[in-house]
């Protein structure tokens, strides 16, 4: 675990002995991977800090090193119009959020004058608390798709989990209610995922899409309802993929009319249930799980 404090708008970290002999730019280029332009504006600006002197970025950094860096100092030019949605907060700290969406919501507006987003709960949260205003999502879910959403509270940290996302350092797990009594009690689903030119907003499983991979694991069945709780884990990102896929083996998610299956239930039945990776700046290992949000409940 790293030691790390803020004061005023620097992150200050006490140098672990694993760091020692890194320089400043070895570690912000290769240990952190941070975006060139954004450690270009530091080095001019010389806001980076050892011990409290301007830092020598070639110079090796030794243990118990204080090394600051200005993460929270940045200009905020655009960001979402604050509204009081009573957004559930999972998990908060000075540098990453997690919230539980809502079903009936878009994790993000699409235009300007919609104010209704999760992203905008999130903005309300950060202004009533004093904090901040920016806020960036990592990842998003469908506007019926209820859960956890990690959100990024300094461009630093956004573009560490942004790059950690991609990198499937970030892992995901989604509960759903499949049709049917899927008959494996685990299971791979490779199937690539591209646009459908019938549809405007649906996907299919297409020989010349997106390489798309789903892990699923058979939680239980419900007999009197004929459906099938499941757990999934995606080792991609695609739009709609557990739908597409769970539809491809003939399952599809309960209540999704989208994808074939049937109105039995007001949305389609999928809940991002837990989200974990390694903190970028504490190391220590999050496991953050959702409550279902649904009354009368529909994963029970």
């Amino acid at each position: 675990m790293l030691t790390n404090k803020r004061i005023q708008d620097n992150l200050v970290i006490t140098v672990p002995k694993k760091w020692n002999e890194l320089t400043t730019e070895k570690l912000m280029k290769d240990y952190w991977k941070a975006p060139k332009k954004l450690l270009h504006e530091w080095r001019m600006s010389k806001k980076v800090t050892i011990n409290g002197e301007i830092a020598q970025w070639t110079k090796p950094l030794q243990q118990d090193d204080l090394l600051g860096i200005p993460v929270f100092e940045f200009p905020i030019t655009d960001y979402p119009v604050p509204k009081d949605l009573h957004i559930e907060i999972l998990y908060e700290d000075d540098h990453l959020l997690i919230a539980n969406k809502q079903a009936c919501m878009d994790t993000h507006p699409a235009n300007p004058e919609q104010n209704n987003t999760l992203l905008n709960g999130v903005a309300y949260h950060l202004a009533a608390t004093n904090q901040q205003p920016f806020i960036k999502h990592i990842h998003r879910l469908d506007k019926d798709t209820t859960g956890a959403v990690l959100f990024a509270k300094n461009p630093f940290v956004g573009a560490i989990l942004d790059r950690m996302l991609e990198e499937r350092a970030i892992t995901r797990t989604y509960v759903a209610l499949a049709e049917g009594q899927v008959k494996n009690a685990q299971g791979r689903i490779d199937a690539k995922i591209g646009r459908d030119r019938h549809h405007a907003t649906r996907r299919r499983v297409s020989p010349t899409g997106q390489t798309a991979v789903t892990h699923y694991k058979v939680l239980k069945f419900f007999p009197k309802k004929n459906v099938t709780m499941i757990s999934c884990t995606l080792e991609s990102g695609r739009t709609h993929q557990i739908r597409v896929h769970l539809s491809h083996i003939h399952h599809p998610l309960a209540g999704d009319t989208l994808y074939g299956g049937k109105k039995t239930f007001p949305r389609q039945a999928l809940h991002a249930r837990k989200i974990e990776f390694i903190h970028p700046f504490t190391e220590e290992k999050l496991s953050i799980t959702a409550p279902y949000l649904d009354e009368p409940p529909i994963f029970t």
